[in-house]
């Protein structure tokens, strides 16, 4: 896949309207934001738009609504609701939560100018208010996924939208791996380039990928093999050391032949496992697994409740007790090798993360990454969440702002999104 997109700054935006799809989809508790990180997240794309004579489109989505009162009907049956009881006012009030309204306001204080806020996608509201848009003014569409056609990438919806303006800026990295109609649609019909934001990501991570300084080190954790079966595969063709902990590692560790007690195994994908370590082996890669092995009787209820713990060696773990996090001996492997590295990538926790006691081994590797000098790298999700949390966000060269879409990038796939966006 080409990273050498087109951004704002190689085109002129004076006079133009621009269709902006952004990451609104923000947090919110009794209709206030609980956190505005996404939307401070948008700023210097918008700013420099409005700064250079654009007149801004903004658009979003926020959840997952249902955008008909039929599927509305069928997905709060299958949740056991009685049907009768489903009204069309039920519906509207469902998706009157997910509207983008309290966005615009937050929006508008950020900026210290009015956003104005359409009541539609691409009815009669927005399009009276695109049409009087003038540069320098910046309005918001309602939530983009009230529209049924968003997730389909309806060719009509996405006419619709690139009606409204002369240009599309596509700044929603967490969104790039779906093709919906304001992530890849809209470009069929209007020349598109990345914001601030996605030039980041394909920047930093692109250059990971395809050109990295060595050695390069991955880290990958969380819980299945079989979410991460492409990524292992495509990064042993470019790392020099593989390091897998989190609750995947219980299935490599049993394709070695080791007992893992109750731990979480993948058993479909044991073979799997052999043909990665036989494959590292001969690509030369260094294959990191756990050495030690913090285990209890059982998984934490609550999450982050009390729990009883001790540590055995990695090949030794009794038949009753299950793997919830790495030990000492592995943390201290871990970020030796990270020590030695150039580049890190790191997606996935180590462990339990969101137990204090079963964060440890999460904590140590995010340590290590803040100690390192390294260009160093971390996929969205609870890895982010952890450096974060942490307070080591400043200290890591770049946190993804899409887990999903990193994962994706980190697997090799083309991203629609991204793709569909203008070579330089």
């Amino acid at each position: 896949m080409n990273y050498q997109k087109k951004s704002v700054r190689d085109i002129d935006v004076k006079g133009k309207k621009v269709l902006l799809r952004c990451d609104f989809n923000v947090p919110t508790k009794n209709g206030v934001i609980t956190s505005d990180k996404r939307i401070v997240a948008a700023l210097p794309t918008i700013k420099y738009l409005l700064e250079n004579g654009a007149a801004v489109i903004a658009c979003s989505h926020m959840g997952k609504p249902n955008a008909t009162f039929d599927s509305f009907v069928k997905k709060q049956t299958e949740k056991g609701a009685d049907p009768a009881t489903l009204t069309e006012d039920a519906w509207k009030k469902s998706l009157k939560k997910l509207s983008l309204k309290p966005v615009a306001e937050r929006l508008s204080e950020l900026l210290g100018q009015e956003v104005k806020m359409a009541s539609d996608v691409c009815g009669e509201s927005a399009q009276a208010l695109a049409a009087e848009l003038k540069p320098g003014e910046i309005m918001l569409l309602e939530n983009t996924r009230f529209e049924k056609g968003e997730t389909k990438n309806d060719p009509e919806l996405s006419k619709k939208l690139a009606s409204l303006a002369d240009i599309f800026v596509s700044d929603a990295f967490g969104t790039v791996h779906r093709a919906h109609a304001t992530t890849a649609g809209v470009t069929e019909y209007l020349p598109a380039v990345c914001g601030f934001l996605i030039e980041k990501e394909i920047g930093i991570m692109g250059k990971a990928l395809a050109d990295p300084e060595r050695p390069f080190v991955a880290i990958l954790g969380g819980a299945k093999v079989s979410d991460k079966l492409n990524v292992i595969s495509n990064l042993l063709e470019k790392v020099d050391t593989l390091i897998i902990g989190g609750g995947m590692a219980y299935t490599f560790l049993a394709a070695k032949g080791y007992t893992v007690g109750t731990s979480l195994l993948d058993s479909e994908k044991l073979d799997y496992c052999r043909e990665m370590m036989k494959k590292a082996e001969e690509k030369g890669v260094k294959l990191l697994l756990p050495v030690d092995t913090v285990v209890s009787k059982s998984f934490p209820d609550p999450i982050d409740g009390p729990v009883e713990v001790c540590t055995v060696d990695s090949d030794k773990i009794p038949a009753d007790l299950m793997g919830l996090d790495i030990g000492e001996k592995t943390r201290e492997l871990f970020a030796d090798a990270v020590k030695s590295a150039k580049t890190v990538v790191w997606n996935g926790p180590m462990g339990v993360f969101e137990n204090p006691t079963l964060a440890k081994g999460t904590i140590a590797v995010a340590q290590a990454l803040a100690d390192s000098e390294a260009i160093t790298i971390v996929g969205g999700g609870d890895s982010a969440a952890a450096c974060e949390q942490l307070g080591f966000a400043d200290k890591i060269t770049h946190i993804s702002t899409g887990g999903g879409a990193s994962l994706e990038f980190l697997e090799g796939k083309e991203l629609p999104g991204v793709a569909a966006l203008l070579d330089k």
